[in-house]
């Protein structure tokens, strides 16, 4: 178990709160090519993550170490939790979002839009109504190094809601470059969501939105919540108190509820995606590139299942 010293940077008393000092960051496991989507199973006491250019999604449970979790992954990106506890990842080989049931099969939520196949969905969150919200940018299919190269059939990279009724899907917004991470609020009226056009055009987005959440499950008042820069958002969550903690090139940056810039968390390499656990969910994970990381922080992350 590798330690990376210095591991913090302060730009606001705040962050101070927020952080554990003595707590370095830890790397868990060295091994992916490009580490991604990571998920707290509270009631089994590990954590998956996938690594989409291997086709595989790894499990690493604390003092046993790293497994491989589900071989031949369909190239799973991110992941995480339905309120009955069940695995739901987006999937860029399917071009899917699939549902994990108890008897191990395989349900497929979604994987077209108005008899299209979705682009490559990347990220994934349920909202406490049952409702399954998800990304599709077209990173999956723009090479076969994580995916199938293929041309999008949709219009554009869309954000998307499935109805936890009727099943139906929705696209919640058009408007995006190349959507990416997403979350919601403590209390779920806002929905953020990461614009990582950047990625590939210099002159594209590097930011993350706000959307108010309207109770029909309808985006409103879109506005830029915080630049990130160097690198892009990519995938974050949030924190009890509703501080935004975010991937960026080189760590992760803890945003407050209006955007001020906290401080930052130094990762050795470029961050992927994020996400709280342990058994007091005081523990971030972080992947990044070929590693997972851990570190201990003040605060506890938003309840999931």
């Amino acid at each position: 178990m590798a330690l990376v010293g210095d591991s913090y940077e302060y730009y606001d008393r705040r962050f101070q709160d927020l952080t554990v000092p003595i707590a370095e960051v830890e790397e868990l496991y060295n091994g992916c090519r490009w580490a991604e989507g990571p998920v707290w199973f509270n009631d089994g006491g590990y954590l998956v993550w996938s690594d989409i250019p291997n086709n595989r999604m790894l499990r690493w449970v604390p003092d046993l170490g790293v497994s491989v979790f589900r071989a031949n992954s369909n190239f799973a990106n991110g992941s995480t939790r339905d309120r009955q506890g069940r695995l739901v990842s987006c999937h860029h080989g399917g071009r899917n979002v699939t549902r994990a049931e108890p008897d191990g099969s395989i349900t497929v939520i979604a994987d077209t839009y108005q008899g299209k196949k979705l682009n490559s969905p990347n990220d994934v969150v349920v909202k406490s109504d049952g409702s399954i919200w998800f990304t599709d940018p077209t990173y999956g299919i723009l090479s076969d190094y994580e995916g199938y190269k293929a041309d999008p059939e949709q219009d554009g990279c869309y954000v998307y809601r499935v109805d936890p009724a009727t099943g139906d899907i929705a696209a919640v917004s058009d408007d995006f470059v190349k959507p990416n991470g997403l979350a919601f609020s403590p209390d779920e009226s806002i929905l953020y969501i990461a614009d990582s056009g950047f990625s590939h055009d210099p002159d594209g987005p590097h930011h993350i939105r706000a959307f108010d959440v309207g109770g029909d499950g309808r985006l409103s008042n879109g506005r830029v919540f915080a630049e990130v820069s160097p690198g892009v958002p990519d995938g974050f969550r949030l924190d009890v108190d509703g501080n935004l903690w975010t991937s960026c090139q080189d760590g992760v940056i803890c945003l407050a509820p209006d955007g001020t810039a906290l401080g930052k968390i130094r990762i050795p390499t470029m961050v992927a995606n994020l996400t709280f656990g342990g058994p007091r969910r005081n523990r971030l994970f972080i992947t990044a590139t070929k590693s997972l990381y851990a570190v201990y922080v003040a605060t506890t992350g938003v309840q999931t299942p």
